[in-house]
């Protein structure tokens, strides 16, 4: 018998380590790239890599909410809407709309000191036509998540009417992707590759480009729900994916590589690191493969305050980032890369205990999970 991990969060919810290990591993890289943005750099600048972490939120989430999502459909049972719009509004809602006041309310706070209309973030569309250098531009994963999770119960319940769609929807949307990708790939050149202010208004950014990595999870979910052989034989072959899947999201890096946006990158990254990370959620949860049964310490409570850590971070980096200006501390010193990475969990695990966690408490009052 293993040792049953407990949620933080909860007394009585057990967790899954292999995927608290993927979660937590997609915060702590994020938060390493974002830093490094602000001159918390890495020896020999490893950190670059760290903006595939939102990729693999991307495949959890998927995978999580679309499970949600498709268990009361694969018993023959309706999605009850009014439960999942008002758990996720308690997931995501208070922590977020937190940090927004202060960004909005406290400009010195900022990162920058331009930011994108609150219009856009109130109705969570602050990742269309977004360039990066404004205060609180990472939240536009949040808006790529928010927009989809607003439209997914309803192409469900068509699929459960319509079983052929889905295969048909989810191939739309991938390779309808890359047919997008290209066409705006194209539509952006300039004389080295793909014009970087577009790639990132027009590729990075929006939901249109960005849906690969949500639909495999979602897609590894069904297969879960509704073909449980499948999935046992696909978790059984774990011990042989993760290669595989490493070397997908090594070569997708490497297409990316430069001082300029190839074509290839712009167009074939984000499926290709979507496969990837999907093929190690599988090896995460496989029995095969001892990251289901093996806790790493700490893995589990950083995975809870993913969340609440993604939100905080920039704020915590800048003021870092400020105290070692007046203080005179290189920003690449090991006190400093140090201190920035304490103070942004720190600040983390205050929004969590403070705000997070109170309202996931509510939620599980409010609107249980059956």
């Amino acid at each position: 018998m293993t040792e049953t991990v407990i949620d933080p969060r909860f007394q009585d919810r057990e967790r899954q380590p292999g995927l608290d290990l993927l979660r937590a591993l997609a915060i702590i890289v994020v938060v390493i790239y974002h830093a490094a943005l602000f001159g918390f750099k890495l020896p020999g600048r490893v950190d670059r890599f760290g903006w595939i972490g939102v990729d693999l939120f991307f495949v959890l989430s998927g995978y999580l909410i679309g499970g949600q999502l498709l268990a009361p459909l694969a018993r023959n049972q309706r999605i009850n809407l009014g439960r999942f719009f008002a758990r996720r509004a308690l997931r995501i809602m208070p922590a977020y709309f937190v940090i927004l006041a202060i960004y909005i309310f406290l400009p010195s706070w900022r990162e920058y000191p331009e930011m994108y209309p609150t219009w856009k973030f109130l109705l969570s569309v602050q990742n269309i036509g977004l360039h990066g250098g404004t205060a609180f531009s990472h939240a536009w994963s949040l808006a790529v998540e928010d927009q989809f999770y607003l439209c997914l119960p309803f192409i469900l319940l068509f699929v459960n009417r319509w079983p052929r769609a889905a295969v048909i929807i989810p191939g739309v949307i991938v390779f309808g992707g890359i047919l997008l990708r290209t066409l705006l790939a194209y539509q952006n050149l300039d004389e080295s590759g793909v014009s970087f202010r577009g790639f990132q208004a027009w590729i990075y950014y929006p939901t249109w480009t960005r849906l690969d990595p949500l639909v495999f999870g979602v897609a590894l979910a069904a297969i879960e729900k509704f073909r449980p052989e499948w999935w046992k034989r696909l978790t059984n072959s774990a011990i042989w994916l993760w290669l595989p899947g490493l070397a997908l999201i090594v070569y997708a890096l490497y297409l990316g590589e430069g001082d300029y946006v190839p074509v290839t990158a712009a167009i074939w990254q984000f499926p290709l690191l979507g496969l990837g990370m999907a093929a190690l959620l599988v090896c995460a949860v496989s029995p095969r493969l001892p990251f289901r049964r093996v806790a790493i310490p700490g893995a589990a409570f950083i995975a809870s305050i993913a969340y609440s850590t993604y939100l905080v971070q920039k704020l915590a980096i800048h003021f870092v980032g400020q105290f070692c200006a007046s203080n005179n501390i290189a920003l690449t010193s090991v006190w400093a890369l140090l201190g920035v990475e304490l103070c942004v969990y720190f600040a983390a695990t205050l929004l969590f205990f403070l705000v997070e966690r109170p309202f996931l408490q509510l939620r599980k009052r409010l609107a249980p999970r059956k």
